[in-house]
C-alpha cells in the first residue's frame, strides 16, 4: 500500500525544512531524505545569508548588487521578491532560535562578501548553515505531523502522464519522460523512493509534492558539496516533463582548500570580505591586475582569475592570506576555518592558506515561478534545485540560504490556495523482472569516469571542441545506464549515477546552445558577451 500523505518533500536542506515548518500542523507531511535529515549542502554553508538590514543599506542596492553579479541575465521580478522578503526570513529564523552573531549592542553583526556593495551579511561565526541546520532539525523533531524517511533515495516522480503511458508495463520499466505537450493535464500524484535499509522501493501518494534535492556539484571531480549533491530532483523533473533552464551556469567557489585530507573543506567568502589577499605562490598578489574590485569581485571573476594563474604558472594551487588580522579576530570570525586548517598543520594567522577553484553552486535548475510551481501540477521546486532566475549568470555570495526560505514559505502559500486534489490509487514498484547486478563495479568506473571528463572539458573554462567531447562521453554512458537500470534492482550508487549523467547532459547541451562568455559561462570560441542574450531554456 501506498504511504499517503498531503505534502512530500525531498530533500532536508534549509528549503525543505523550511517548507516543512512553514505548513500548517493539520498537513501530513513527509521529508524524504536519501542520508542522514543533517547532511546536506545547507549545513556546509559557511558565509551567511544576505538581507538588508543596515540603516545605509537599501532593497534597491542589493538588487542592483545581484543584477551586476548575476551578468544581465536575472529576472527582476524574482531578484525583488526574494531582496524584499530576505528581512522576513531572517526574522522568521530568529524566532526558530538560530543564535546569529551579534555586536555588543545586541544589533545583528553584518559582514561583506564579494559583489557586496554593503555588509549585509547575516550569520553564525563562520558556520551558519550548520546552525541554521541544527536549530529548523531541532523544531522539526517537535512537530507530530511531520514524519522524517532518511536513508530513503528518490527513484523517480509518479505523474498523471506517466501512469497512462505505462499501464500496461513494469513501473520499473518507467524511464521515459512525459512529452511536456500537455502539462496542464499533468499531475505530480507521488514518487517512488529506495529504503536503503531494507532495499525496497516504497510508494508515497501525495497531492503535493516539493523538490528541494540542492544541486549537483558531484557531477565534478572537484566540489565543495558533499556526497548528496547528486542532481536528483533536477533530473526526476526533466524525466518527468519539466523545463529546465541555465544549467551552464555552474558556480565554481574560487577558494576551496588544497590539502590532500580536507575533502571539499570551503574557505569562505568572508575571509577575503574581511581583508583576506590572493597570492601567488612568491607572495606575489594578482587579483588587482584582473579586475578593480580586486579580492571583492564576483566568485566567476576570481575564480577564472585563479585558474589563469594556475595555468599560467603551472602551480598546483595559490594562497589566500588572512594573516595581517589579529589572532583574536580570526578566532572570533573564523573558528570552524582556523580549527580546521591548524588540524591540518596550516596556523592561517601565521601562513596563507592553499585554495583551488572548486564547482560549488548549480545556478540553473527545474523552471519554477514566484511560487515554486513547475511545468507538472502538484509539482513544486525550492532551493538550489530550482531555476527562479534569481541568480541569472552567477550567482551572488549568501543569496542561496535566503532564496530557500523566500521561496519555500510561497510555495507554502500556493500549496495552501490551491483546490483540494483527490490521491490517486498508484502501482506499488514492480521489479519482478529485474535481477540483481554481479557487477557493480560497472557503476564505480562510469561515476570516476563522468567526474573527471566533465571536470576537464566543461569546467570553468569551456571550448566547443570540450563540449563536443563530453558529449560523446556522455552518450555512450547513457546507453550503458539505462541498460543496467532496466535489467537490475536499483540501488543508491546507481540511482545518484543515473542521475548525474542526465545533469552532465543538460549542463553540456546549455553550453552548447550558448555562443558567447557570461558569467559562470565562459568560452574561448565566443570570448565576448551577446548584447541580445537570453536564459537557456531546455523542453524534455
Amino acid at each position: 500500500m501506498p504511504l499517503q500523505f498531503d505534502v512530500l518533500i525531498v530533500g532536508s536542506g534549509l528549503a525543505g525544512l523550511s517548507t516543512a515548518l512553514l505548513l500548517p500542523a493539520t498537513q501530513r507531511v513527509a521529508i524524504i531524505t536519501k542520508r542522514s535529515v543533517s547532511e546536506g549542502s545547507s549545513g556546509w554553508a559557511q558565509g551567511g545569508i544576505a538581507a538588508v538590514w543596515a540603516k545605509d543599506d537599501s532593497f534597491a542596492a542589493h538588487v542592483d548588487d545581484t543584477l551586476v553579479a548575476g551578468a544581465g541575465l536575472c529576472d527582476l521580478d524574482a531578484t525583488r521578491y526574494v531582496v524584499e522578503h530576505a528581512p522576513e526570513a531572517i526574522g522568521w529564523l530568529q524566532q526558530m532560535g538560530v543564535p546569529f552573531s551579534a555586536e555588543v549592542d545586541g544589533q545583528l553583526h553584518l559582514t561583506r562578501e564579494g559583489g557586496h556593495s554593503a555588509r549585509r551579511i547575516v550569520h553564525v561565526t563562520d558556520a551558519t548553515g550548520a546552525a541554521v541546520q541544527q536549530t529548523l532539525i531541532a523544531q522539526v523533531r517537535q512537530r507530530p505531523n511531520i514524519t522524517l524517511f532518511e536513508h530513503h533515495t528518490l527513484v523517480d516522480l509518479i505523474t498523471s502522464s506517466k501512469l497512462a503511458a505505462t499501464k500496461t508495463g513494469a513501473a520499473h520499466a518507467d524511464s521515459t519522460r512525459a512529452t511536456g505537450q500537455n502539462n496542464q493535464e499533468n499531475r505530480c500524484l507521488g514518487l517512488y523512493a529506495l529504503d536503503d535499509h531494507t532495499d525496497q522501493v516504497l510508494t508515497f501518494s501525495a497531492p503535493h509534492t516539493v523538490l528541494a534535492t540542492g544541486g549537483a556539484g558531484k557531477v565534478y571531480l572537484y566540489t565543495t558539496n558533499p556526497d548528496t549533491a547528486t542532481g536528483d530532483g533536477i533530473a526526476a523533473a526533466w524525466r518527468a516533463g519539466c523545463r529546465v533552464q541555465n544549467m551552464e551556469f555552474i558556480q565554481f567557489h574560487p577558494t576551496c582548500l588544497y590539502h590532500p585530507h580536507a575533502k571539499s573543506f570551503l574557505i569562505s567568502e568572508a575571509v577575503r570580505g574581511e581583508g583576506g589577499r590572493l597570492l601567488l605562490p612568491d607572495g606575489t598578489r594578482f587579483m588587482p591586475q584582473h579586475d578593480e574590485r580586486a579580492e571583492l569581485a564576483p566568485r566567476d571573476v576570481v575564480a577564472r582569475a585563479i585558474d589563469f594563474e594556475m595555468k599560467k604558472g603551472g602551480f598546483d594551487c595559490v594562497y589566500l592570506d588572512i594573516s595581517h588580522q589579529p589572532k583574536t579576530f580570526l578566532l572570533e570570525h573564523f573558528p570552524n576555518i582556523y580549527a580546521r586548517c591548524l588540524e591540518l598543520g596550516i596556523d592561517i594567522s601565521q601562513q596563507p592558506i592553499p585554495v583551488v577553484p572548486a564547482a560549488h553552486y548549480t545556478c540553473g535548475g527545474v523552471v519554477a515561478d514566484l511560487a515554486g510551481r513547475t511545468d507538472i501540477a502538484g509539482l513544486y521546486a525550492v532551493g538550489e534545485t530550482a531555476c527562479s532566475g534569481l541568480h541569472g549568470a552567477n550567482r551572488l555570495a549568501s543569496n542561496s540560504l535566503v532564496e530557500c526560505m523566500v521561496f519555500a514559505k510561497a510555495a507554502v502559500e500556493a500549496i495552501g490556495q490551491g483546490a483540494p486534489a483527490t490521491q490517486a490509487v498508484l502501482p506499488a514498484w514492480d521489479d519482478s523482472r529485474v535481477t540483481d547486478s554481479d557487477e557493480t563495479v560497472v557503476i564505480s568506473h562510469n561515476w570516476d569516469e563522468l567526474r573527471r571528463f566533465m571536470w576537464d572539458y566543461v569546467g570553468i573554462v569551456r571550448t566547443n571542441k570540450r563540449l563536443e567531447r563530453a558529449a560523446h562521453r556522455i552518450a555512450l554512458l547513457q546507453g550503458e545506464i539505462q541498460e543496467y537500470y532496466a535489467h537490475f534492482h536499483v540501488s543508491r550508487d546507481l540511482l545518484e549515477l543515473r542521475n548525474l549523467v542526465q545533469v552532465a547532459d543538460l549542463i553540456v547541451r546549455s553550453a552548447q546552445s550558448r555562443h558567447e562568455s557570461r558569467g559562470l559561462h565562459f568560452s574561448r570560441d565566443y570570448p565576448l558577451p551577446d548584447p541580445n542574450s537570453k536564459p537557456t531554456v531546455l523542453q524534455p
